[in-house]
């Protein structure tokens, strides 16, 4: 399969890493019901047709959504997104405590 970069134009897939359906864009607000997040985390279709999925360009960095046929393998748009997919948010853990040492 060939992906077609919008900044470095046509690619081999390997240059790419796949990261799953466009769902993960919409990510519950972070005071959501737990059935949100479950749902968001853990329910996911299959779809056997047309699907709109997020990809990463490794060479130049960039997140691209993808418009293709999983029965087919046709690749109908490769979009760049702007700005990025916002990372997943860190656990609050508090800073580790530093200890004195002895003399």
């Amino acid at each position: 399969m060939r992906l077609t970069c919008p900044l470095c134009g046509p690619r081999d897939r390997r240059e790419f890493t796949y990261y799953g359906s466009d769902d993960y864009l919409r990510r519950p607000a972070l005071d959501a019901p737990a059935e949100d997040w479950d749902a968001y985390l853990h329910l996911r279709d299959n779809p056997a047709g047309p699907t709109r999925d997020l990809w990463y360009h490794d060479p130049c960095q960039s997140w691209l959504a993808v418009r293709r046929d999983t029965v087919t393998h046709a690749v109908h748009s490769v979009e760049a997104l702007d700005p990025p997919p916002a990372p997943a948010p860190a656990a609050a853990t508090p800073a580790p405590k530093r200890r004195r040492r002895s003399a």
